[in-house]
């Protein structure tokens, strides 16, 4: 749409779109509207819309991905939840444990991530674990200790949801729901969260192509969420080095082909505490919207994840080291 186009010639289009039988999404950016119109493209004629008031420009999206391409939408998405934003000059921070295992360990560490800059707080109440027998998290309980540790501190809520029925019931209590790489391509899932009044962190599954990691994000976009950031966690290869491979080129290409925010995971990405700080460092090198690290005041003792978790005065030492890499590439922490 032009700048100048007014919310009545907006109205206007979408009727006319959803009036030769194709869906008509909306995609606000600070400063251009965009009309997705989603169907056979064979019904519509370019040069018929482009004379109803109000339009600018129309083009074909040849992506597959049409609402997640950046083709359809050239701003990088800014999207907000809470204290979290992410996708503008300022990368946000999301930080704590994998798991919530008490009221004082989740208080403590969301004060402590705080005081060292982070801008949400992460931890599990609901954990998909590979062996049934390991810790699954305190459900409900978890996410009640969740919103206390919000109200002490202020800090947005990430928290992992594993069933399309349980989506409401975690969207009560989180600003931002997270998909796990285990549920990438839980397509009832992702179409649930799509519903969703709240905003959602996909990760990206450890043998999933760029492809079908956005091809997963359209399906939450295409439920009318456009609160949508994609998670780079790393993926399976042949190394045993570290838990998974984390390739950090997926943040310029992704920046390249879609408009939306990408964060990193160096937490998982390395599996191995030593090397997160480090990995964080290079993700904000390379142009990371947000990054996603394991925080504990006391890893040794972890329930899940203690392996790569860093205690919190190793968080504020890293988050000091990545505010110098922000301040040098242009952003801020």
């Amino acid at each position: 749409m032009k700048t100048s186009a007014t919310e009545d010639q907006l109205k206007h289009l979408v009727k006319h779109v959803e009036s030769l039988g194709l869906k008509a999404n909306v995609l606000r950016g600070t400063e251009r509207t965009v009309v997705a119109a989603i169907g056979d493209e064979r019904v519509i004629g370019v040069t018929a819309l482009e004379s109803i008031p109000g339009v600018d420009n129309v083009m074909r999206v040849l992506a597959p991905y049409k609402l997640a391409s950046r083709e359809a939408h050239t701003e990088t998405s800014t999207i907000r939840a809470g204290s979290f934003e992410v996708g503008g000059k300022a990368i946000g921070v999301i930080a704590g444990p994998c798991s919530v295992e008490s009221e004082e360990q989740i208080v403590a560490t969301a004060k402590a991530v705080k005081a060292a800059g982070a801008t949400a707080l992460r931890g599990g109440a609901f954990k998909p674990r590979t062996s049934p027998y390991s810790f699954q998290g305190m459900k409900e309980d978890g996410l009640k200790l969740l919103a206390t540790a919000r109200d002490e501190t202020g800090l947005a809520i990430v928290t992992e949801v594993v069933s399309p029925e349980d989506v409401d019931l975690v969207a009560g209590y989180a600003e931002v729901l997270q998909i796990g790489a285990r549920n990438m391509q839980n397509y009832r899932l992702l179409e649930a969260c799509g519903r969703a009044d709240a905003a959602v962190l996909l990760k990206r599954g450890p043998s999933a192509t760029m492809d079908e990691l956005l091809l997963a994000a359209e399906y939450i976009l295409d439920g009318g969420n456009s609160r949508v950031m994609l998670c780079e966690r790393g993926i399976r290869t042949f190394e045993a080095h570290t838990r998974f491979t984390l390739p950090l080129a997926s943040v310029p290409y992704l920046q390249q082909k879609t408009h939306l925010p990408v964060v990193i995971d160096p937490s998982h990405g390395t599996g191995h505490t030593y090397m997160v700080s480090s990995l964080a460092k290079a993700a904000i090198a390379a142009g990371a919207d947000g990054v996603i690290v394991e925080v504990h005041p006391d890893p040794e003792n972890a329930k899940s994840d203690g392996y790569q978790t860093l205690s919190c005065e190793a968080f504020a030492t890293m988050m000091a080291e990545c505010r110098r890499i922000a301040e040098a590439v242009d952003r801020t922490l």
